[in-house]
């Protein structure tokens, strides 16, 4: 089995060879992403201080990352503190003075379902607050002589709530079906209120504010403790236990790598219109839950000898079912049309990576 270095190495040569156009026009830029110890965090951070180690020090990406730690001390991050700046802060909170930035990552969030309904009002602070802190600044800069050239905000897939089936596969002018009262609404509206605050300083400002829409992602970064399906799987797996499915196993996603999805992020940073939203994910196989857990074992015994079986549990959350899409399935057609985004990592495949970096990463901090 590869070491976690060899693992590294290979995702992220995958991922900067794909960024050809858009690593070179933030070459020598001063970059910000807040959350950058989280989930998405991960590859973000690691794909710009690979780009650094292979490129002259005055094309390097300046980076800065702005975290909370609500969820422990990310050990990968703290070994890069002599390669950027990293500071505690909790974005929901009003900014510190802040230098200058050419482009903004705001992927500060809780997005997994358990503890955005444990933290319901903390998700919408940093959804809403945080963003709108940012925005703001972003204007501020706006006449200087070194302005915001790009602004990724990190919404959802769920901002489409649960679609009908002529939305699915469903693209990006649909508007949801979205329930503004349930247990998911402080994530999901305030992910849709996110996208107005987007557009309407791209429309009244001209900031260079762009939108993505994450459909299932999964891979490398994603704690075994996040509480979602795939980690979940994982920890059963590596515990040598059964795994445990929390419903009958019929709702239906397409998962996409990592790798893929931060290809996507970056394209859509430096390459995407002005208050544009675009689908992040891929568009096949379509799965359903049962299925993935299948599959997951399947994978699992090849790389560990795993014998475990998949049962049905039901979970102790009473809301964990509640408002929960039964498909999701993105049409990625504007991300490979404007962005060329052309993700590549099918789902066998991605789950025997993220097996591969369970193994060497089988602990995580809860919420």
């Amino acid at each position: 089995m590869q070491t976690l270095e060899q693992f590294l190495t290979t995702d992220l040569e995958y991922i900067v060879s794909s960024l050809e156009t858009e690593l070179p026009r933030m070459a020598g830029k001063k970059l910000i992403i807040t959350g950058g110890g989280g989930f998405l965090g991960y590859y973000l951070v690691h794909t710009a201080m690979h780009w650094n180690s292979r490129v002259a020090p005055e094309k390097r990406i300046e980076v800065t990352v702005f975290e909370n730690f609500r969820r422990g001390v990310p050990s990968w991050l703290t070994a890069f503190r002599k390669e950027l700046t990293l500071v505690e802060h909790d974005v929901s909170r009003p900014l510190p003075p802040l230098g200058t930035f050419h482009y903004i990552i705001h992927a500060a969030g809780i997005a997994s379902p358990t503890y955005y309904r444990k933290f319901p009002l903390e998700t919408m602070d940093t959804n809403i607050n945080g963003l709108r802190s940012l925005l703001d600044y972003a204007l501020a800069r706006k006449q200087s002589p070194e302005p915001v050239e790009g602004f990724l905000f990190f919404s959802s897939s769920e901002i489409y709530g649960d679609p009908p089936p002529d939305q699915i596969p469903t693209r990006e002018e649909y508007r949801g079906n979205v329930s503004c009262t349930g247990p998911r609404a402080c994530y999901d509206e305030s992910k849709r209120y996110g996208e107005t605050l987007c557009a309407t300083f791209a429309r009244q400002h001209d900031i260079p504010v762009k939108v993505a829409r994450p459909f299932n992602n999964y891979g490398p970064g994603l704690k075994i403790s996040d509480r979602r399906v795939i980690p979940d799987f994982a920890r059963d797996i590596l515990a040598g236990k059964d795994i445990v499915l929390l419903s009958d196993g019929s709702a239906t996603r397409t998962f996409c790598y990592s790798a893929d999805a931060i290809i996507g992020y970056y394209k859509v940073l430096v390459r995407g219109g002005r208050g544009e939203a675009y689908n992040i994910g891929i568009e096949k196989p379509e799965i359903s839950m049962l299925q993935l857990a299948e599959k997951i074992s399947s994978t699992a015994g090849e790389l560990f000898g795993y014998r475990g079986r998949v049962i049905h549990q039901q979970s102790p959350e009473k809301d964990y079912l509640v408002d929960n899409p039964n498909r999701r399935c993105p049409d990625i057609t504007k991300a490979r049309k404007e962005l060329a985004f052309n993700p590549t990592v099918l789902v066998d495949e991605g789950l025997r990576r993220s097996l591969i970096w369970y193994h060497h990463n089988n602990t995580g901090e809860d919420a």
